[in-house]
Order: C-alpha cells, then structure tokens, then sequence
C-alpha cells in the first residue's frame, strides 16, 4: 500500500478550523502516534485464522428447534386460502404459524422527509396478497431442519394472480396497476440551486444521455442466520445483523415490553447492508414466544438471494452544460430507483443519490429529481454505497463525453470544475474538509505503469479513470448519536462496552486501538464487549459509514474524559503538573521518563481518592435541516474522496472485457490501521467490480432467474488483477483523530473507470450495468453502423 502526502498535515489544519463542532482540544501530545497508524493482529484476526470465532450459525442451544419460512412461489397474488394441516401432522413439527398469529403484524419505515412521501406498512408474513415472489406467508418449527423443510413444502396456499409492474417506467404510467393502494411512487427528491433554463440558454455544450444499472445481490460469505431462547421471560435472540435497535421493532411485532426483548450480535460474516433491514429476527422471535424453546434459522444460499433485498437499479436521465472551455455550468439529473415492493429503505438512498447527484465538482445550477418507484419486484434497500456510488456511473460518463466533444483531455475537464473546500455542494451547503481528488487521481494513475500490448490481433486496449465523493455519517437530520463505556479495571485492564455490530472489518478492534493510543493501555490488555442491547450503550447500527465516525469519536471522548479524571490523581501522584505526563505501555510517565506509575497502581490511588475510573460518553454528530420544498439544505456531515484507474482489453470477436489493471486511492483523513483501511479499498473495489462487469439479478416478470451462484456470477480471484492501493491521510476528517469512513467509497468508482477504459479501447460509451460481452458486441455494431452512416454521407 502507497501513502500519498496531499500537501496538506494536520499540523496545519486543526479540527477547529474545519468543523465547529469538531473536538477542539490540543492534539500535539496525539500527533506521535504509537497505536494509532500501525496494523496489529486484533483479536477477531487471529480468531478467524484459527477459526474459532463463532457466527450467528456457529451457536446451537438443548432442546433446540429449526425454522424454515414459507414463501410465496407467485407474486402478485390474491391469497386464497392457506391450508397448514398437513404441516401440522408432520411428526417433529412443533408449530406452523401464518398472519393470524402475528401479534403486530407490520413492519413501519418511518418517513425521511421527501415530498409526497407515503407511509406503508410491510407485513411480517402476508395477509390477503403478496406482492412479489418470495414474499413470507407462513413460518414453521420442527426438531430438525429436514423436517422444516418438508413442512414448509406441505403448507398449501391457493393463489389468485394479479396483474403486476416490474419496471419502474411501467409502475409510472397513468393506467399501472397500484403495488400499494396508496400510490406507486413511495417519495419524491428535488434538489434546485440557480435557474436551470438560463444556465443551458447560455452553454456551449451541451451533453445528454441515459444510465441504468441493475439489481445487485449482496453475496456475503455468510447467509442470514441466529438463534433464540427466552431467557428471565425475555425473547433473546443472536443474530448476524447490523443493527441491534431492531429489538425495538420485534417488542412491537411481539406485543412485549421493549425491556422484554433483547438482541445480540455475533461477528458477521458479511453483510454490506443486506443486514440492516430485519432478515430472520421476526421469524425466529415469533417460533420462540409461541413454542416456548430455543430456536435456530439459517437462509440456504438459494433462499438468501431469492428472497433478500437487493440494490436499487437506477434509471438516470443526465443532462451537462459547460462552456467551450469546459468550465460546468449546470447539470440536470433525473434519477428513478427500483423499490421493489416494501418502502425498506428506499426513501433514504433515492436521496442519496439526489444530494451526490453532481459529483465532486463544482457546478453553479442544479436541478436534481429522484423517485422511489414500487414495483412487484423483489425489495430493494440498503447496500454498500446507498444510492451515492449508482450516480458515480452517470456524472463521471458525463464528463468523459463532455470531454471528447469538446476535444479536450478527460483529466483537463476534471482539473478545471473540481470541488474545492468552501465550495457548495448540489443542496447549497458548503465542504468543509479537504478535497484530495487530483491527489488521488495523480497515484491511481501513476499506478498502472506503462500501457500493456494487446494479447493478439483482435484485441484493444483502454485505460480509463472515476473519481467519487461518498457520504460517511447518516444524513444529519436523524440528529445522531453513539455511546461508549470505558472502564479502567484494578489490575490496570481496559474494558470497553459498545452497541456496535462487526460486520467484518473491524468495527471493534479500531475502538480498542483509539483507546490504547490516548490511554496507554498495550491492545492485549484491552477487551471489547459489543453489540448487546441488554449490556452496552447504544450506538447505532453499522451502516452508512458511520461506526469509525460515531463509535470511534464517542470511544475518542470517552478515553480521553478518563484520562482527564485521573491525570490530576496521576500527576499528584507524580508531583508533576498535568501536562508533563505521558500515558504509555501501560504506565503514566513524567515527560523525562524518569519516573511513573503503572495503570494497577494509578487506579488504586484514584479509588484512595474517590475518583471513578470509568467513563459513559454519548457523543452527538452534528444536526442540520433540509427543506424538500426548496430543495437545499443540510445532508451528510463529510465527504470521503477517491479516484479509480482500470486497464481494460477488450476481444473484438467476442466483446470480451478482461480486466488488466486496476488501481484505487482515497483519502482516508487518517488511516487507523492501514491493514485493514488496505483491505477494504480492495474488497470495495472487487465488488465494484463484479458490479460493472457480471453482477445481475436478472428477472422474468418478476420471477428471479438466478437463485444459485451457478448462475448469478460474482468476481472470483481468476478475474480480477492485483489491486493497487494508494491512501492519501489529508489528516482532515470529521472521524476520530481526523479520519475519515471508507466502508463504502471505493465501491463507487469501478464502474464509471471501467465504462471509461472500455470506451477508450473501442471508442463508444457503455450506459448500461453490467458490461456483459453481449452489450460491448451491441456497442460494436453500433459504432460500425454509425461509421458506415458516415462513409455514406461523405
């Protein structure tokens, strides 16, 4: 991994200068870092190594029963009849239940904001209709897993088909049958700065085209899976799933006191927002309560990608202006999103895409529109990138053509409308933090080396690049917050208690670094408790880049408040003054290293004192408004920038697309741990990848027809090159000492930067997702058409 200085260090730029709300307190004693910067082998490293560490699939319980769900194999349907007895006879069956004994049965995305936007209600197992195929109907328990399938299979359900949309443009006309009686559009986003019709009046170009990407599958190594028991008459459950709060959901479902559910979260295999909506917790909850025994439910693969959310396929209508010097005049984007069939999270990311619509660049007039359409497809919500990373593709094509028209360089176009920092973002607030995109461009570039030959007569070669602006933080109107609690143990150990989920990455281990580098206290010496609504703080689920930005300041302040209580003890102690005490390899020396205590020694005088040697800490992320109606306003608290560069060569014969080279560089603000701020470049990357190039859920009316990774492809190690990785510390985040989240950045570029190579190897633009062979032979035949159409005029 490369680390590029953008010119900029934090000994130049304090917190204060770039965000008011930012810590302000002096940071010189936590410039020489020791923890912080370097890659040690956490804990969940060496359980994964060894294999020990347990998944929600790992854990079984005495007595335990298997839940298998029923889904509905139609969709849209009238539900005629549903006919469980012969389920029931079944010996080993222990319960079957449907709608009806479902205390509560519905599932409330609370609305974002937008305008028009419509509240409806999901059920947790269908009533009188389904909606799309796969949707639950019934759900049945069994002493073995074999046994609940069978039962699954033996529930009889008569349906009545319904005419159906599977498009958002056939959801839109007037005369579409209605998903939901309230309407096919589930929210309206209008961002508007400036006046649109003057901004083109006056261009000298003018560049527009149509986008669209597809459904995409999440393909986590781990499916959806948990257990449960009741245990003190509480419903308790452990699941793979990124957000705990959901326990408040399953208390409603259930009809229980919120105090009478509690939800803990095992280390995910995987779950890149697929588990942030509810997967198996209401299933599992509802055969615990009624059979009074412990519960197991494991999706199949098979089941896991019918049936679960998917990303939101993008229709995305792109008109540019710009002068003949390239300078941006304006951009008017019309986004329509695929929501499936249940709002989930559709509102948010639609305006995702919305608010990043333009880009990290300037651009003076904007008039963004997007929609989240129903449709009878399977639901789409969360994904990596949510919303941001589909536009990714449109503006940086837009560019390139914007580019070739005007007969200029693609990096010339970039260079002359880049965001600076001060500048205003599409809905009118300004950036903050630096903007390090040509950095990052000049090492992605630099790292593809000297062009490549063509393997043989019939192949091109093309090199391209995207550059992205990701959100990190949830959009700042849910005025979020995050708890940490840190104690400082008798024998000088640490103990950290956080609501945060670990999908993977290492959520948890860079809240054990964060703290050892401000407290001294050496990483095996450290241990972190997670994700468990009966024992931790909350801290919000682990999505939207958002646990090093919450968690990871909330962990900052409260270390740093124990360090604050127990110095004046320390440095009595000492008989120095506070700030000549250094907190180090479990010890709090004076400056000249002379003398110190250890941490067992300092923690008993402080209880000599009467000083607590523990810390609660709520941290509160900045809060702002919106106003849909205008069309401006507040929208996420900070930016991760980033560009891609790809080599492409592309068989002429068969529109084969083989990935040569492939380079990434972002500016993290600060790298925590390069190791793995290392690896989550490159897995992003990879599964951008597969996004540009092969990943597709396709569907006949509705009907998946990948089901199995038979024949849904994802990137395998035969596909991709080694992937380059660059990382700029600009040391100008709003994150813990000054990072920045990268969760999510690198999946947004690939697609764009490989669009852009492919063009460059055969001298057209691809608008659709993914680059199948088939679409480049269509693009051939295109370009050979419009050629021949020249010759002829000529």
């Amino acid at each position: 991994m490369t680390t590029v200085d953008p010119g900029t260090t934090p000994e130049t730029i304090g917190p204060a200068e770039l965000d008011p709300d930012a810590d302000s307190g002096p940071l010189a004693r936590e410039r020489d870092f020791r923890v912080v910067g370097q890659s040690p082998a956490h804990h969940d490293f060496v359980n994964k190594v060894r294999g020990t560490l347990l998944y929600a699939a790992d854990w079984s319980l005495p007595g335990m029963v298997h839940g298998k769900v029923v889904r509905s194999d139609a969709g849209p349907a009238k539900i005629v009849s549903i006919d469980t007895s012969a389920a029931e006879r079944l010996e080993g069956v222990v319960a079957v239940l449907t709608a009806a004994d479902v205390p509560h049965n519905a599932i409330v995305e609370h609305a974002s904001g937008g305008l028009g936007e419509l509240t409806v209600e999901q059920p947790v197992l269908a009533v009188d209709r389904v909606r799309y195929v796969g949707e639950p109907v019934a759900v049945v328990a069994a002493t073995d897993p074999e046994i609940a399938a069978e039962a699954a299979d033996l529930v009889e359900v008569v349906y009545e088909p319904l005419p159906g949309v599977y498009s958002p443009e056939d959801a839109l006309a007037e005369d579409a049958p209605l998903v939901h009686e309230e309407g096919n559009v589930l929210v309206n986003w209008r961002l508007e700065r400036g006046d649109l019709d003057a901004a083109f009046a006056e261009a000298d170009v003018v560049v527009e085209d149509t986008y669209r990407s597809q459904h995409v599958e999440h393909a986590y190594l781990e499916t959806e899976a948990g257990v449960g028991w009741i245990e003190n008459d509480v419903v308790t459950l452990r699941i793979s799933t990124q957000v705990i709060e959901h326990a408040v959901e399953i208390a409603s479902i259930l009809g229980l006191p919120q105090n009478q559910v509690r939800v803990i979260a095992s280390y995910m295999g995987g779950g890149f927002g697929g588990k942030e909506d509810m997967t198996v917790e209401p299933y599992i909850a509802l055969l615990v309560w009624r059979t009074r025994r412990p519960v197991r439910m494991v999706w199949s693969r098979q089941e896991s990608i019918l049936a679960s959310t998917k990303r939101h396929p993008f229709t995305m209508h792109y008109r540019t202006a710009a002068t003949k010097e390239g300078k941006l005049l304006a951009v008017d984007a019309d986004i329509v999103g695929d929501a499936g069939a249940y709002p989930c999270l559709s509102a948010r990311v639609l305006f995702a895409g919305a608010a990043l619509s333009t880009g990290p660049y300037k651009v003076p007039v904007v008039r963004a529109r997007s929609r989240a359409v129903f449709t009878n497809n399977v639901p789409t919500s969360a994904f990596r990138g949510f919303g941001a990373m589909q536009v990714v593709f449109a503006y940086e094509s837009q560019l390139d053509a914007l580019a070739a028209k005007l007969g200029l360089s693609r990096e010339e176009v970039r260079d002359r409308n880049h965001i600076e920092k001060g500048d205003l973002t599409a809905a009118g607030e300004p950036v903050t933090t630096a903007v390090a995109v040509r950095d990052t461009r000049r090492a992605a570039l630099e790292m593809l080396g000297e062009p490549s030959r063509p393997s043989g007569p019939h192949t091109v070669i093309g090199r391209g690049f995207g550059s992205s602006m990701q959100p990190y933080g949830r959009t700042i109107w849910f005025r979020d917050h995050a708890s940490a609690w840190v104690t400082l143990q008798a024998d000088g150990t640490l103990l950290i208690r956080s609501g945060v989920t670990d999908l993977g990455a290492g959520q948890a281990a860079s809240l054990c670094q964060i703290a050892s580098e401000i407290l001294g206290v050496p990483l095996a010496d450290i241990s972190v408790y997670i994700g468990d609504t009966a024992l931790n703080p909350p801290a919000g689920g682990t999505f939207a880049t958002r646990q090093l930005y919450m968690s990871g300041n909330a962990i900052l302040r409260a270390a740093r408040k124990l360090r604050d209580q127990l110095s004046p003890v320390a440095a009595k102690a000492l008989g120095v003054g506070e700030d000549q005490l250094v907190w180090i390899d479990g010890m709090v020396r004076t400056e000249d290293g002379d003398t110190g205590l250890s941490l067992p020694e300092l923690v008993r005088a402080a209880t000599d004192a009467g000083v607590d040697t523990s810390v609660l800490n709520t941290w509160r992320a900045r809060s702002g408004g919106f106003d849909p109606k205008e069309g401006q306003g507040h929208t996420f608290p900070d930016y991760t920038f980033g560009t891609h560069a790809a080599e492409v060569e592309v068989d002429l014969e068969t529109g084969d697309v083989r990935l040569l080279k492939y380079a990434a560089c972002h500016d993290v603000g600060r790298a925590i741990n390069p190791v793995r701020v290392q690896g989550q470049i490159i897995g992003g990357a990879a599964q951008g990848i597969g996004y540009a190039l092969m990943e597709d859920c396709a569907t006949d009316a509705g009907r998946p027809l990948s089901s199995l990774f038979a024949d849904y492809l994802i990137p395998s190690s035969m596909d991709l090159p080694d992937i380059g990785v660059a990382v700029v510390e600009s040391g100008e985040g709003r994150g813990p000492l000054n990072a920045r989240g990268v969760g999510e950045p690198p999946i947004g570029p690939p697609a764009a930067t490989i669009a852009s190579a492919v063009e460059d190897a055969i001298g057209i633009r691809p608008t659709e997702l993914p680059i199948t062979a088939e679409r480049v032979m269509a693009l051939l035949d295109q370009r050979a058409r419009t050629d021949a159409g020249r010759g002829d005029r000529a």
